[in-house]
């Protein structure tokens, strides 16, 4: 199986609602795309933050879950946003997560967001805490 199939075998609700789609998956580098819906922006209508943090952090906890061990799980421990530039509605953005650091406790992601023209969104770099399984 491969890398994108064990992640599109693990069903997230929440990355369903945002309309992310994984594009490509290793577990060094997650590729994926999401629209800018109406209903996921502020008043401008442009995408709300906290749609563009939720998108990237889904991204850095997917590649995680790359990473681990059976039975280990994963939760985001420190997440910091740089927004550059507004995403209108309608727009299709593209990601790209990156490891920084994946070791056996903690493991860094950096997301890199641009416009389908290119032009950079935002960059969101976050912390996964790597959770060892609950002893029997």
């Amino acid at each position: 199986m491969s890398d994108l199939q064990k992640l599109e075998a693990v069903r997230i609700p929440f990355s369903e609602l945002l309309g992310i789609k994984i594009v490509s998956a290793a577990p060094e580098r997650i590729t994926a795309e999401m629209v800018a819906r109406p209903d996921l922006c502020t008043t401008r209508p442009i995408l709300h933050g906290g749609a563009l943090m939720a998108f990237a952090d889904t991204l850095g906890a997917r590649a995680t879950y790359l990473n681990l061990r059976e039975g280990q799980s994963t939760t985001t421990i420190e997440s910091k946003t740089n927004f550059l530039a507004p995403a209108p509605a309608g727009a299709k953005l593209l990601a790209e997560c990156a490891a920084i650091h994946r070791g056996k406790r903690t493991m860094v992601w950096q997301t890199r967001i641009t416009s389908e023209q290119g032009r950079l969104i935002g960059i969101v770099t976050q912390t996964q805490l790597v959770l060892e399984p609950p002893p029997k």
